[in-house]
């Protein structure tokens, strides 16, 4: 099947779908190019869709949340994108809250504090969905996704059944989990929170989110922090003392405010941001013996 008679195929089954979508507005690092298709299902069926036309027409797809992490390739991507953020139902029960892979992290803090639920606070002010947060374990100021989460419902691509993974099922680790071994999607998640004071937690979010304004370069396009945290060590520092705060490669930045984060600082590309990180990585582990690990997503 042709490109154009997939297209007409996936609108065909009433899927949001788009046709050589440029990334860049879609992407926090404001970096890539066009992707074949750009699809925003609203459920589980229409994911299951989109993967077998997908799969049918031997056209990869990728699953991108809301591109908070990712770094697309300038040159475009030759791809089906999925994006989740249609998938944002939420529910509250009791001391529970479950939400679809879609929902924003920011947003679901803010409905736990609501209900005067505590556990969350930390995840106020990280600009990703559910799913990518559980999909990278991802936590800031002393708390994990995997200290709340109890389970996920995850669709397998291969089968189109719909399986439940309990916490254990997970395998968390510094940002890593299983999804990152095994083809599965995240559907929805479920986290087990406990009773607070509204007022505190609320205070505990403002404190969080000060902090990030005040230590993070949010005033330029980023994908959050670039590496990840060496056991030992902490990157930005590491990248500090290498003497690569404010050292360019085109448009790409590594920040004046936090060494930790690469920044568009007007007009980079992927190139750039890449050519920036492996100098990053050799200079580092030539100054110190650390070799740095990326903790962004790179999509060609």
């Amino acid at each position: 099947m042709k490109k154009n008679e997939l297209f007409t195929s996936l609108t065909d089954v009433c899927i949001e779908v788009y046709e050589n979508f440029e990334l860049a507005p879609h992407s926090t690092f404001k970096i890539g190019g066009k992707a074949s298709f750009a699809a925003f299902p609203r459920d589980e069926k229409e994911l299951f869709a989109l993967i077998s036309l997908a799969k049918g027409n031997e056209l990869r797809y990728i699953i991108v949340g809301n591109a908070s992490n990712i770094l697309f390739e300038s040159d475009g991507v030759d791809a089906i994108l999925i994006f989740m953020g249609k998938m944002c139902e939420i529910e509250v029960k009791g001391e529970k809250i479950r939400c679809g892979s879609g929902f924003s992290l920011i947003a679901l803090s803010i409905a736990a504090a609501k209900k005067s639920l505590s556990g969350l606070e930390f995840a106020y002010g990280i600009p990703g969905t559910v799913g990518g947060a559980v999909y990278m374990n991802a936590g800031a100021y002393g708390g994990e996704i995997s200290s709340v989460l109890t389970e996920s419902t995850c669709l397998d691509p291969e089968t189109g059944k719909i399986i439940t993974l309990s916490h254990d099922e997970h395998e968390f680790a510094y940002r890593k989990s299983v999804f990152q071994k095994k083809e599965l999607i995240i559907l929805s998640s479920e986290f087990k929170l406990q009773k607070g004071e509204k007022a505190k937690i609320e205070e505990l979010m403002r404190e969080n989110m000060q902090k990030r304004r005040d230590k993070q370069p949010l005033s330029f396009p980023n994908a959050g922090s670039t590496f990840k945290r060496p056991e030992g060590y902490f990157a930005g520092k590491l990248i500090e003392d290498a003497g690569l705060k404010g050292f360019c490669v085109g448009g790409a930045e590594v920040s004046e405010k936090h060494a930790g984060f690469v920044i568009n600082k007007g007009g980079a590309t992927s190139h750039d941001v890449l050519a920036l990180t492996r100098t990053i990585k050799e200079t580092v582990f030539q100054k110190f013996g650390v070799m740095l690990e990326l903790e962004i997503i790179y999509i060609k």
